[in-house]
């Protein structure tokens, strides 16, 4: 059986869940740099907005597994896949949550390990998007990914020692601590972004 011969039009429904969840978290992370730009309430809200749809899709898809015998990828796959895809945009989610309540505005440090969380979100939409017809493509752009999560580890190492460079006053500590929380939320959604990449990467070598 060929790798085309996977994707039957009645078992297409689940890439096309995944790339719709994809696409919503890419919708997401687009906003998160919005707000980390501007700090608005509206680019807040799309956030928010974008990690709801997004979870519906997810909700729609495991209801779909369950009621599936035959998947045109490991069960197991999609389900992982999905979780990962699923936590990158729960910490951008979590990342405005946090910063609004928590009183943090946007800072340089912010805005960068943000933008390149947006275009590792964007490698792993085209990367979904390719599996089926293009799977040497979609490990290229799992690839892509993968590094700028590097990018991220190394952008958050030097956030985190900028940190403990400044005054020792009270007021910096308080704003050491709430800084750092941010910055974990972006550590762990570049994580979550690394897993997803692995994963599309496992699926490739496995229908290749």
């Amino acid at each position: 059986m060929g790798w085309k011969d996977l994707f039957k039009p009645r078992q297409d429904k689940f890439l096309g869940l995944l790339i719709e969840q994809a696409a919503k978290t890419l919708e997401g992370m687009e906003a998160l740099e919005d707000y980390m730009k501007s700090d608005s309430e509206e680019a807040a809200r799309r956030v928010t907005r974008a990690e709801k749809e997004a979870d519906e899709v997810r909700r729609i898809l495991i209801d779909e597994l369950l009621r599936t015998f035959i998947t045109p990828i490991d069960r197991e796959d999609i389900f992982a896949l999905s979780r990962a895809i699923d936590d990158i945009i729960d910490y951008g989610y979590t990342t405005v949550d946090e910063m609004e309540i928590l009183d943090v505005d946007p800072n340089p440090h912010l805005r960068q390990m943000v933008s390149k969380l947006r275009k590792a979100a964007e490698e792993i939409h085209l990367g979904v998007l390719r599996l089926k017809d293009h799977p040497n493509v979609a490990n290229d752009h799992a690839v892509r990914a993968k590094t700028l999560e590097n990018q991220v580890e190394h952008l958050y190492r030097e956030a985190i020692a900028d940190l403990f460079s400044g005054p020792k006053d009270v007021e910096h500590v308080v704003e050491m601590l709430k800084l750092r929380e941010i910055y974990r939320h972006l550590s762990n959604c570049a994580d979550r972004g690394d897993e997803a990449a692995n994963i599309i990467q496992d699926i490739v070598v496995k229908r290749t």
